[in-house]
């Protein structure tokens, strides 16, 4: 009898660790790891050498993110697509130079490793499509499936010119009941505070209804009044008294900051769309406190987790923004915000 406890016993923590599994691989030339949850139908496919960006999510064979080009193609022509990281600065700064701890540093254009907006504004940092990442751990077990990549950022001159903080950086995307939870650690080996404006500008999509009968919810309490160049001018507008919970985003366009989030007893916010039945949540964790929108009645919403409000930087120097996070020498930043499919 006891044998045949133990023999179910172990069947079962097989069967259980089943549920999860995760593998690297190659896909189109492409080096991917998939992240996959058997019960829920559930994958994720990352691409560690094209920016550590989640390029895939899906759920019951149905894109949670934007639907991605093919592979071979994006490889060819990287940009940004599912769920990019936007560091060391998240969006916009207003002018080709920064201050930090109360120096100002210019960005060295000729490196040809800023991007700049149509109004000439640099945007969305510099490591968006980096290959600068390297997997240090790929696992599964009975409780999640889960893949770690590390950037040493310190060991690149031309990072440094633009950025000169030394740290590393660590993404673990981990995927456990059908939710994947995306974790930032921040080490920061500089001498000097480090300001944290990470972003991720998530592209999410609902697939049971055309855009125009899409909803959102916003849940934050403040929207940032923007310049014509998309840059904060330091008003703001009361969410709640403006927009209708939930929102029908037909003809509504948004590529606008959200801030003051909502949070329940845990600490956590939420902005989510929603199609008919099939729902795509952003639970966003306490050091996450700004959400950019991005939607024009495409096939897609952006619902960015940012730690700090676009020009963070120079309107923290300006003392126009309080709330500009920094880490302390030999500190550590850590965070967590997770995508919640439902009803797909």
């Amino acid at each position: 009898m006891r044998a045949i406890v133990l023999l179910e016993v172990v069947l079962a923590v097989a069967a259980s660790a089943a549920d999860y599994s995760a593998r690297q691989t190659t896909r189109d030339g492409v080096d991917i790891v998939v992240l996959a949850d058997a019960p829920r139908h559930t994958e994720v496919t990352i691409l560690p050498g094209i920016g550590n960006m989640v390029y895939q999510m899906t759920v019951n064979g149905k894109d949670v993110l934007r639907t991605p080009p093919a592979l071979a193609e994006f490889k060819a022509k990287p940009g940004m697509t599912g769920i990019p990281l936007l560091w060391p600065w998240a969006n916009r700064i207003d002018q080709t130079s920064y201050y930090v701890n109360g120096k100002l540093y210019a960005f060295n254009l000729e490196l040809g490793n800023v991007r700049l907006d149509a109004n000439k504004k640099p945007i969305h940092g510099l490591i968006g499509t980096s290959s600068a990442w390297k997997v240090v751990s790929c696992k599964a077990d009975a409780q999640a499936a889960e893949v770690t990549s590390r950037l040493e950022y310190w060991k690149y001159p031309d990072l440094m010119e633009q950025f000169p903080f030394a740290h590393t950086l660590e993404l673990t995307y981990r995927l456990q009941q059908g939710v994947l939870q995306v974790e930032t650690v921040l080490h920061n080996l500089a001498a000097e505070p480090m300001p944290v404006a990470i972003g991720f500008h998530s592209f999410y999509r609902v697939n049971d209804a055309p855009p125009g009968e899409w909803k959102i919810h916003l849940g934050a309490r403040d929207q940032l009044v923007l310049s014509k160049e998309v840059i904060p001018t330091g008003e703001q507008i009361n969410v709640q008294a403006k927009y209708p919970d939930p929102l029908p985003l037909k003809g509504v366009r948004f590529d606008d900051v959200f801030t003051n989030m909502i949070r329940d007893s845990n600490g956590l916010g939420e902005f989510w769309i929603q199609g008919k039945t099939e729902k795509v949540s952003v639970i966003y964790g306490p050091k996450y406190d700004v959400a950019v929108v991005v939607a024009a009645d495409r096939d897609n919403v952006v619902m960015e987790a940012m730690s700090a409000i676009t020009n963070a930087f120079n309107m923290a120097h300006r003392g126009t923004y309080k709330d500009l996070q920094m880490v302390a020498p030999d500190g550590e930043w850590r965070e967590s915000f997770w995508v919640k499919p439902s009803g797909f």
